[in-house]
């Protein structure tokens, strides 16, 4: 079935690290014993979960579906951080606490990148900040490419923006190294897709977060001021939480540079 559809030869094969031996062994065997040629480059192996420290099974009934994960209100970004933030070689303890905090990591990178699209900044760059963001970029790919070492990725860009965030704090960081910044975010978020909030939409389109039982409109304008406020008082809590608000109900934030504006995630 696999030769139907991908060929002979199949650029990735993955599977659980249970499934090498015997079954992946006997189907090289078999594979290029009746073609003759290599089976697969390259084969990924994830190791299994644990579940608060135990082994994840059906019999102990501790584990959780991608549903019941939602239904609990956890939202599509913090679950894949979580599950991204181990290398898939190496054993993934999945706890609540360990969710909430990638949660709040997703949360971090949304707001230093909207700090860095509505922030301003003095002209100029910042010394030694362009040699910091190109080392960060190069241990990004570093990462990635150590057998897709996904903690060491994840690393280098936090680094950056616990330095960024300083430097900021302090009057430092100068508007002359944002498109840098930015533009290692654009590559982050193409491998992780955590930084654009879109989990409202997520959710809706499994079924969660119906408009019936969501703020009705005068309300949610009465928020999205709210929000608006807040951001230009940089109150980044109050409008994290608005915006959470919103979301879990199914209010999408379209943020732009006259404020922002709400609308179901249904709506084209």
């Amino acid at each position: 079935m696999a030769m139907k559809y991908l060929g002979e030869t199949l650029d990735i094969h993955t599977g659980g690290i249970d499934l090498a031996f015997p079954h992946h062994e006997n189907e090289i065997a078999q594979s290029e014993g009746a073609t003759g040629k290599l089976f697969a480059r390259y084969w990924l192996h994830a190791e299994h979960l644990l579940v608060e420290g135990e082994k994840m099974s059906k019999s102990q009934g501790n584990f959780f579906t991608v549903r019941d994960l939602f239904a609990k209100g956890y939202k599509p970004s913090a679950l894949r951080f979580a599950l991204a933030s181990v290398p898939y070689r190496k054993q993934l303890n999945f706890t609540f606490d360990g969710l909430q905090q990638a949660a709040s990591s997703v949360e971090r990178l949304r707001n230093f990148t909207d700090r860095l699209n509505r922030g301003k900044f003095p002209a100029g760059k910042q010394e030694g900040m362009a040699a910091r963001i190109a080392k960060a970029a190069e241990e990004f790919d570093a990462g990635l490419g150590d057998d897709l070492n996904t903690a060491r990725a994840l690393a280098a860009v936090f680094d950056l923006v616990r330095e960024a965030n300083i430097a900021a704090d302090k009057g430092e960081f100068r508007q002359g190294d944002v498109p840098a910044v930015l533009e290692l975010l654009s590559t982050f978020e193409s491998v992780f897709a955590v930084v654009e909030d879109n989990d409202g939409e997520k959710l809706r389109t499994l079924g969660y977060g119906s408009a019936e039982r969501g703020p009705g409109d005068e309300e949610i304008d009465r928020l999205v001021a709210e929000r608006n406020a807040a951001k230009k008082r940089r109150d980044f809590a109050t409008a994290d939480r608005i915006r959470k608000e919103l979301s879990d109900h199914g209010i999408i934030i379209e943020d732009a540079k006259d404020g922002a504006s709400a609308g179901n995630a249904s709506e084209p």
